[in-house]
C-alpha cells in the first residue's frame, strides 16, 4: 500500500513528529506508526482529517492504494469466475463421460451410481454456472468479449460495450434453450433408468 508512505511523507514534509501528528488527528502516536508501517489503515474519518491537515484532496491522498485495491478485487474476482468457470466444465465432462461408464459397464449397481453421480454432478454444474451467471451480471459482465476483457483487467470502449449488450438477449435466449433441453434429456435419462431398474 502507497497510503503509508504518502502519510510518512507529508507529515515530514511539514516538519512534524509521529506524536504531533497524531494530536492533530486525535490518534494515538502508535496509530500514526501503524499507519506509516501499514499495519493499520485510517478510517474515512481519519482520512478526511489528513486530508485537511495535509492541505491535500482524498484523492491525492489515497489515489495509488485506490488503485491497488481495484486491481487486487478485480484479480480476485477473474480468479474467481475462471475457478467457477472450471468447476462447471469439469462436472459437466464428468457427467457425459464418467456417468455413461458406470451405466455402461457397471451393471446394476453403476445404473444406480450412474444416477446419483448424474443428480450430484447436474446440482454442481447449475449451481456453477448460476453463479457465474450472477457474478457476470453484478459486473455488467455478459458477452464472451466482455469476459474476456474482465479476466485480463481490460474494459471495452462504450461503442463496443452497447455492441456486446445488444447480443446479450439472444444469448439468454440460446442458453435457456439449451439449459431446458439438457434438463429434459437428464429427466428421460433418469426416469428410463429408473423404470429398468424397478423392472429387474
Amino acid at each position: 500500500m502507497e497510503l503509508g508512505k504518502t502519510i510518512k511523507r507529508l507529515r515530514t514534509e511539514q516538519n512534524w513528529s509521529q506524536e504531533t501528528l497524531a494530536e492533530k488527528a486525535y490518534v494515538s502516536r502508535q496509530t500514526v506508526s501503524n499507519w506509516e508501517t501499514e499495519k493499520s489503515y485510517p478510517d474515512v474519518h481519519s482520512l478526511l482529517i489528513l486530508s485537511d491537515l495535509f492541505g491535500v484532496s482524498l484523492d491525492e491522498l489515497v489515489k495509488g492504494d485506490v488503485e491497488i485495491m481495484k486491481n487486487t478485487v478485480q484479480n480476485e474476482d477473474a480468479k474467481t469466475l475462471k475457478r467457477l468457470h472450471w468447476l462447471g466444465i469439469g462436472s459437466l465432462f464428468a457427467l457425459m463421460f464418467g456417468v455413461t461408464a458406470l451405466v455402461e459397464y457397471g451393471g446394476e449397481v453403476g445404473r444406480l451410481l450412474g444416477c446419483m453421480l448424474a443428480g450430484v454432478l447436474a446440482v454442481v454444474i447449475f449451481l456453477a454456472f448460476h453463479k457465474m451467471e450472477q457474478f457476470k451480471e453484478q459486473n455488467d459482465i455478459q458477452t464472451y468479449r466482455e469476459v474476456l476483457a474482465f479476466l485480463h483487467g481490460e474494459t471495452l470502449d462504450d461503442i463496443e460495450k452497447q455492441q456486446e449488450r445488444a447480443k446479450r438477449s439472444t444469448r439468454k435466449k440460446l442458453y435457456i434453450g439449451v439449459i431446458v433441453v439438457a434438463a429434459a434429456e437428464l429427466l428421460v435419462a433418469a426416469g428410463v433408468l429408473v423404470v429398468q431398474l424397478l423392472q429387474m
